[in-house]
């Protein structure tokens, strides 16, 4: 796993955190799998947090894979969604 700062890891967090951002956007961003950010949120997390943010992931309303997206759904971030700071993802 790599060796991310605090900054980088919070970001990560908070990637993983939201529903409507998919692993994709993270591994594009920070260049780390679906795997990593589970073993990234498994070592920051208390337990009971990681459990719960897990059995959301995996119950269908979240929307963390690609593949099981709304297909109108085309961009990694809402289109209302202001700058982000070290955000590598396009702003148009």
């Amino acid at each position: 796993m790599k060796d991310f700062n605090p900054e980088q890891t919070d970001r990560i967090i908070e990637m993983a955190w939201e529903d409507r951002t998919p692993f994709e956007a993270i591994e594009f961003q920070f260049g780390v799998s679906e795997a990593e950010v589970i073993e990234i949120m498994r070592s920051e997390l208390k337990l009971s947090s990681f459990k719960l943010w897990r059995k959301r992931v995996n119950s269908g309303v979240s929307q963390k894979h690609l593949k099981k997206r709304n297909t109108e759904i085309n961009r990694f971030k809402c289109n209302r969604q202001r700058t982000i700071s070290h955000n590598k993802i396009s702003k148009s």
